[in-house]
């Protein structure tokens, strides 16, 4: 298995590290190859956690600085006519791609598969993304009759900007994990490519899937697309420009829409990022939904139960919120509930607010774990917009819950909990109050959540889960590789022999083409 990420695994500093390995370490039964692009030299720095023995190597190579060492042939300065033809050709049906509006798709795709053929014919292609040849042609492309209106205000500056954004972006395509002349063959050896985003990590498995066939499997548990268009006002901080913004955007969206076309299938975490897949452009019928997977055994002595299950310390009926930064309306809630209850207490998982006070009664703990549930009687789970890991915690925990109807939480909550429109103190008031009056009501809830919990959201649950695919994916579309030697004792693959067939002049069974 090819395992591809983007600023994640193995970077101890990565994001997505722990869901990968424990994914690799579950999947003892295959072997596993990383191809890891990094984001910073910090990154790089961080050092790689500790790997399994399944991980029959590690390939890795920056998307920042100046090229990758790695990249594949000679530089741009040797291109000749032909290749500088082709390199115009086919840079110019991309930038064509994301400066004009409408269904560009096999315009994209047309000119990411080209620089890809032309950069493991002849290399040079980082150094040519970044030549006055490639500022010509996007010029060109930005002021083509159709273009987006944006496109028109380019200045060079931009397109220095662009270009370097495109270089950096497109590096995946000049890199040597394709095979090489020494005999290493890279992505070719793989049968399945697992990239963990749909953005530069998928690159090499939609080149693998060109140069070799190999299947690719896409999991995001936060979508790209979502995220670069959240991350946009960064960029406006950052001075990026309106026509800059727009080809990026463009480009983002063109890769995404590629990657969703040519893989197998696409996974989410839950399905507000399954749904946000889909409308940027992926298939439903090859969608699927596999829940992050928590490591159950630390909520255990909790959940079932223990010593230390209730709350700890003080009079009166407990809370605990764990939804993240304190809100006004929280603050709103609990006065409301003081006044049925006066001895009600809180605890705030998260920091305290910088300025203004806080009610009396109210502490903070700076991080979550089991002993923070424990000690509330319910625990008020507010919600992001990624998946509810709080909210998840505490069903382990066996605690009721009340948690804003925002997000994933009525998928993960299911009928467990109580849920309550957002930023509505009254109704966050009388769900509180309402649990806290009916002990066994709270009892009954806490364990089907953990129930729910236990059979959802448990480590063991997403390996199985991702195991699965392999195996769908694999029995659709499986790799030719080379022969092995058929002097070598069980070489060739079970059910690779010609298929049993029965002659019509005979009653016994013969292989195909022999007696």
């Amino acid at each position: 298995m090819g395992l591809l990420s983007e600023g994640g695994y193995p970077y101890a500093a990565g994001e997505g590290g722990e869901w990968c390995d424990r994914l690799v370490r579950g999947l003892g039964q295959h072997d596993f190859e990383l191809y890891a692009l990094s984001r910073s030299a910090r990154q790089e720095d961080s050092g790689w956690h500790a790997l399994p023995g399944n991980v029959r190597r590690v390939r890795a190579a920056p998307l920042w600085g100046g090229p990758a060492p790695g990249s594949v042939g000679s530089a741009y300065g040797s291109y000749g006519r032909e290749q500088r033809r082709r390199f115009a050709g086919h840079f110019g049906d991309l930038a064509a791609a994301i400066t004009l509006p409408g269904d560009q798709a096999y315009r994209f795709a047309d000119g990411l598969h080209g620089l890809a053929d032309l950069a493991r014919d002849e290399g040079g292609l980082a150094a040519a993304l970044r030549s006055e040849l490639a500022l010509r042609t996007l010029e060109t492309a930005c002021r083509a009759p159709g273009a987006h209106p944006a496109a028109y205000g380019t200045k060079v500056a931009d397109l220095l900007v662009v270009s370097g954004f495109l270089e950096r972006a497109l590096r995946p395509l000049s890199l040597d994990w394709y095979g090489s002349a020494d005999g290493d063959r890279g992505l070719a050896a793989v049968d399945l490519c697992h990239a963990t985003s749909a953005g530069p990590a998928a690159l090499p498995g939609l080149l693998a899937k060109r140069f070799f066939g190999t299947p690719l499997l896409v999991t995001e548990y936060e979508v790209h697309l979502r995220e670069y268009y959240l991350g946009h006002a960064q960029e406006r901080a950052d001075g990026l420009s309106l026509p800059v913004r727009t080809l990026l955007s463009a480009f983002h969206r063109r890769l995404v829409a590629q990657v969703y076309a040519e893989a197998a299938l696409v996974t989410a975490g839950d399905g507000q990022a399954r749904r946000w897949q889909e409308r940027c452009g992926a298939d439903r019928a090859r969608l699927r939904t596999i829940h992050p997977g928590m490591d159950a055994g630390l909520y255990e002595e909790v959940g079932e139960g223990g010593p230390d299950a209730g709350p700890a310390g003080g009079d009166g009926p407990a809370l605990v919120w764990a939804g993240g930064d304190t809100e006004p309306h929280l603050w709103e809630a609990l006065a409301a509930m003081r006044v049925a209850e006066p001895g009600i207490r809180l605890r705030v998982i998260g920091t305290p607010p910088e300025s203004g006070s806080t009610p009396e009664g109210v502490t903070f703990t700076a991080a979550a774990g089991p002993e923070d549930y424990a000690a509330g009687d319910v625990v008020l789970c507010g919600a992001g917009d990624g998946f509810p890991v709080a909210l998840a915690e505490a069903m382990f925990c066996g605690r009721a819950t009340v948690s804003p109807d925002t997000g994933a939480v009525r998928e993960v909550i299911g009928g467990t909990g109580l849920v309550v429109p957002p930023r509505d103190p009254h109704a966050l008031a009388e769900a509180c109050l309402a649990l806290l009056r009916e002990p066994e009501r709270r009892a009954r809830l806490g364990a089907a959540a953990r129930a729910r919990a236990l059979e959802l959201f448990t480590v063991e649950q997403n390996v199985s889960a991702f195991g699965a695919l392999y195996l769908e994916v694999l029995s659709r579309t499986p790799v030719q590789h080379p022969a092995p030697d058929p002097s070598v004792p069980f070489s060739h693959a079970a059910g690779s022999q010609p298929p049993l067939t029965v002659s019509p002049r005979a009653a016994s069974p013969t292989w195909a083409g022999r007696p």
